[in-house]
């Protein structure tokens, strides 16, 4: 069975499932539709029932009674820059151990497993007590619009979880604030400053048109291409800014706009100081443009769980626009849900951890009871979001065996 999830994990990597034009069907592009009708295929082929909510999510069902979600998503961040190996072309590399593409890891892969997990369910002959619903969404990337579209058009378990972070268990995720920042000048000489694809992924390309100054361009380890001058950085999950390298900074520091790069980089907010039990705020300006009137950067700001939005807002003195916010997820450690999956996870691997809290932000929040459960682990290479992103054969295999033992164990 690890092969052939091996392989319907590569297969579904070929799909450029970024968001793209909307078209009939397709309301978050073809590559999204394409990706949804494989997976809805492949779980048929199983002998499930399955549903498709025109295009922006699925569903497969299996047992009844009580509904139990399995929230996951097949839709990706554009690929970026700085791949070694084609980000839809599902390298498998038996070398390596690995598959090679956009999603192996966050969130094509996971759901792939999370299927094979209730087939060999099935085909064991296990009866749920539960109605489970794997749900499959083709917008979480890009703003849920569809949870919203299936909240409209079908009903929504109360509990579940989202194989979509870390383990052991994620008890509680930060609040999430996406916010656009003004910042008017006039008077510079350059234009088309530019940078950054999706707001939650740190910037890894930015780009001007400006008076080449060769000392700083060393200076800022900048080049030039067609013209322009262009800063790389390093992508990352915006969630985790630290571990990538933003390439904004450079271009505002060649630019001299120091009032910008200090409000953004700098400690103009003092936001970062804010901490609790769920870790700390973290900032991470990822999108930057040009208009007529200035400069705008739109920003991911992760807060502390026992936080509210205002308390965040009420820090800033620059003006902004709210372009999102989801608000933060946090349940108890003892009920139920979470000391099952935690419980689940240290069987399997022989370990003794507890939960945590994430920064990032996941579809267990579309439910009343929700945990992120897996793939990551500590102390392993993240490439979620960042060039050349994998998921390994051992990875596959240990969450296949914990997907499939936890979903026994809550729904039996």
């Amino acid at each position: 069975m690890i092969e052939n999830i091996i392989k319907d994990v590569s297969q579904i990597i070929r799909f450029d499932s970024s968001q793209a034009p909307a078209a009939a069907g397709a309301p978050f592009g073809q590559g999204a539709r394409d990706a949804l009708d494989y997976f809805l295929a492949l779980a048929k082929s199983m002998g499930f029932a399955t549903a498709d909510y025109d295009g922006y999510a699925g569903e497969v069902i299996y047992g009844s009674g009580e509904e139990f979600a399995i929230l996951a998503h097949l839709d990706v961040v554009p690929a970026g820059s700085g791949w070694v190996h084609d980000p839809f072309g599902g390298e498998i590399d038996r070398v390596n151990c690995r598959v090679w593409g956009r999603g192996a890891m966050d969130d094509k892969g996971p759901a792939v497993i999370a299927l094979y997990a209730l087939k060999a369910l099935k085909d064991e002959g296990f009866k749920p007590n539960r109605k489970i619903k794997l749900i499959v969404g083709c917008n979480e990337e890009s703003g849920w619009g569809c949870i919203e579209y299936y909240k409209a058009h079908a009903h929504m378990p109360d509990e579940g979880f989202s194989p979509d972070a870390d383990f052991p268990v994620i008890y509680a995720e930060k609040g999430i604030l996406h916010l656009k920042l003004n910042f008017p000048i006039d008077g510079r000489d350059f234009k088309g400053l530019s940078g950054g694809e999706r707001v939650n992924m740190v910037c890894d390309r930015c780009e001007v048109a400006a008076p080449v100054d060769d000392s700083k361009l060393k200076q800022y380890a900048l080049s030039i291409e067609n013209g322009k001058i262009i800063s790389r950085g390093k992508s990352a999950h915006g969630s985790t800014p630290d571990q990538g390298v933003n390439a904004i900074s450079a271009i505002l520091k060649y630019l001299g706009l120091d009032e910008i790069y200090d409000a953004l980089f700098g400690k103009c907010f003092n936001l970062k100081q804010l901490h609790d039990e769920t870790g700390y705020l973290t900032f991470s300006p990822n999108i930057i443009g040009q208009t007529e009137n200035g400069v705008y950067a739109i920003c991911d700001i992760r807060y502390p769980a026992t936080l509210k939005m205002q308390d965040i807002l009420g820090a800033i003195d620059i003006p902004y626009e709210i372009i999102s916010e989801q608000a933060p997820l946090y349940n108890d450690k003892n009920c139920f849900l979470i000391k099952t999956l935690c419980r689940v996870y240290n069987e399997v691997t022989g370990k003794n951890v507890t939960p945590v809290a994430i920064g990032g932000g996941t579809y267990a929040r579309a439910l009343k009871c929700g945990a992120a459960f897996g793939p990551e682990e500590e102390g392993e290479e993240n490439t979620i979001h960042q060039a050349n992103e994998y998921i390994t054969f051992e990875k596959i295999e240990k969450c296949f065996e914990i997907y499939k033992r936890a979903i026994k164990n809550l729904t039996e």
